[in-house]
């Protein structure tokens, strides 16, 4: 099958998930043709499979802001005739579904037909999608998709409640490819991080306000009086210098790491104990099923998906938004003894488990086959 993935190609979720579902859709022999402004951070290399269209959009000055969506449809039609596409699959409703959809339109008129699948995400529907500026066209761009997914049933949930849709909505979950999450580390040099009686607490993000990292800093402000600890902050964004700020101010700066945007996550949390995310929402949670897969257990709050992915008592705990005491105090609960530790660390991998990639990547290739019934 020859398959046209659209993605942002950041570190944001939906990249991942997008890029990480083209590589296994290429592993099993089939045509994936990645088709954005840059080669996706996660596609690394490419394969005889794998192929990489840049979209690039001509600067005018007669334009204020240049038109991406011209061009990507415009590129959309030129990919799927050149290379017989068979399949476009669409990820995060703006603007890759209204481009799509114009794709579609154009393609037609040449006795072209087909068929494309939508990825709802999150942020493109609760957060940007839902505004009134965009409401009506991402409204039209899902229900005129021929098929549409969710990443979660919460998501799910969220877009029935937001928009007018004529269209069913399908769940298929976000995933973890658990083969390249296996760890190859004999030696993770944890001793660079702390000594060996601290205990290491993880956050990897955007650092986005909807992150809530002033509320990690808490968190970690009450567990470091309880227990030996350092916190790594692995990312960055706008709530980066705040953060920092209120280190220094609490006095915890030299306890507290900030690692920047990084290509080593799998070592990070190779010597991380514990994954903090206390998110005001979450359409599912990658970052929390990528801790889990490396055995790290999660506090979390209890919004959006993520109590479709972190299991109370099993692989973490849960807490209202913004409800420091519980969160810190969950944290001391996993910490504090070595036995319960380890427990919560195999629970954590268990369930990252369910989530593997080998589960998920049939649900898509059904769908496909479903959407290709349909021209």
């Amino acid at each position: 099958m020859n398959i046209a993935i659209v993605c942002y190609p950041t570190f944001g979720g939906s990249g991942v998930v997008a890029t990480e579902l083209g590589i296994a859709l290429a592993k099993r022999n089939h045509q994936v043709h990645f088709v954005t402004y840059k080669q996706p951070v996660r596609l690394g290399l490419l394969s005889p499979n794998i192929h990489f269209h840049e979209v690039t959009v001509p600067e005018y000055p007669l334009f204020q802001y240049q038109p991406y969506e011209l061009a990507l449809s415009s590129k959309l039609v030129n990919t799927v005739k050149k290379h017989k596409i068979d399949v476009l699959h669409v990820h995060y409703a703006i603007p890759h579904a209204y481009a799509g959809y114009m794709a579609k339109k154009m393609l037609a008129e040449e006795g072209i037909h087909i068929p494309m699948i939508t990825t709802l995400h999150g942020t493109d529907i609760t957060l940007v999608g839902n505004h009134p500026f965009y409401k009506p066209a991402v409204t039209f761009s899902i229900n005129e998709s021929d098929i549409v997914t969710s990443v979660s049933q919460s998501l799910k949930e969220d877009t029935l409640r937001l928009f007018d849709l004529t269209k069913e909505i399908k769940v298929v979950p976000n995933f973890i490819d658990a083969s390249s999450h296996q760890t190859a580390f004999t030696d993770c040099q944890r001793e660079l991080m702390a000594t060996p009686e601290e205990r290491i607490i993880t956050h990897i993000s955007n650092f986005r306000p909807v992150k809530r990292i002033q509320d990690i800093i808490a968190v970690f402000y009450q567990v470091q009086k309880e227990i030996p600890a350092k916190l790594l902050m692995v990312g960055d964004g706008p709530e980066r210098k705040p953060a920092e700020a209120k280190c220094k101010e609490l006095g915890i700066k030299d306890k507290v790491i900030f690692l920047g945007n990084s290509n080593e996550i799998d070592k990070i949390l190779c010597f991380s104990d514990l994954f903090l995310l206390p998110s005001e929402r979450e359409s599912f949670g990658l970052a929390a099923l990528e801790a889990m897969i490396n055995k790290v257990p999660v506090i979390s709050s209890n919004t959006g998906g993520i109590p479709e992915v972190n299991i109370q008592g099993v692989s973490g705990y849960l807490s209202d938004v913004g409800d420091i005491d519980a969160m810190a105090a969950n944290a001391l609960k996993i910490l504090r003894d070595d036995a319960v530790l380890a427990t919560f660390k195999q629970g954590a991998y268990n369930e990252a488990m369910k989530f593997d990639i080998e589960s998920i990547v049939p649900l898509y290739l059904s769908l496909y086959e479903e959407a290709l019934a349909l021209v």
